[in-house]
């Protein structure tokens, strides 16, 4: 693919746009959301997505373009915006009834430790998915060369990711680009499907 044929651009807060975001978070997360959220997971986030100031906002989300068409996605935020964040857009949206939502954010709360714990001098992706078709067309180098620019806008010195370790993949895109593991996590854990990978790289 023609590189100068992606076209990245800021995700618009309607709610279209943020059932596509809704699908690549999940993808990106390898069907965590819909674990913990349900069958709903679509529209719970697209909701969520609408609102300002948080992790799952609009304001973090940046869409690729080939053709007219959205083939890929990333969102990211500094260490200081993970902070000032709240999860109450999403818990709003997904509704007090939600008993699963709640189940698995404390059965989880050692992960959300984890992303808490950047630095702060850390841009942190949260996510990035590109459509499937278009896997090693250079739309998922496009989206990081925009996120390390943006970092450094912000004022970040280095980009920080979690990645499943079993997603070799995913590893040695990022390892490619210069990123290396810094930390494995559970560190008692000895299953590598369940266990995720801190990632991080310092910008010049």
């Amino acid at each position: 693919m023609d590189r100068d044929s992606i076209v990245l651009r800021a995700a618009k807060p309607t709610l279209d746009e943020g059932l596509i975001f809704a699908r690549y978070l999940d993808e990106a997360a390898e069907g965590f959301f819909r674990f913990m959220i349900g069958r709903r997971v679509e529209h719970v986030i697209a909701t969520a997505f609408l609102q300002p100031s948080h992790d799952l906002s609009h304001q973090n989300v940046t869409f690729a373009e080939h053709e007219g068409a959205i083939v890929g996605m990333v969102s990211g935020y500094t260490a200081k915006q993970h902070r000032a964040s709240s999860r109450r857009p999403l818990k709003e949206a997904a509704g007090r009834g939600n008993l699963q939502m709640r189940i698995v954010l404390v059965l989880f709360a050692p992960l959300m430790r984890i992303i808490d714990s950047t630095g702060d001098e850390d841009f942190y992706i949260q996510a990035i998915a590109v459509s499937k078709e278009l896997h090693g067309g250079g739309v998922g180098s496009a989206l990081m060369d925009f996120m390390e620019e943006r970092a450094r806008t912000s004022g970040s010195t280095r980009l920080a990711l979690d990645v499943s370790a079993k997603n070799e993949g995913a590893r040695r895109f990022y390892s490619n680009r210069g990123m290396n593991v810094e930390s494995q996590w559970p560190k008692r854990l000895p299953i590598r499907a369940l266990k995720f990978c801190r990632m991080t790289k310092k910008l010049g």
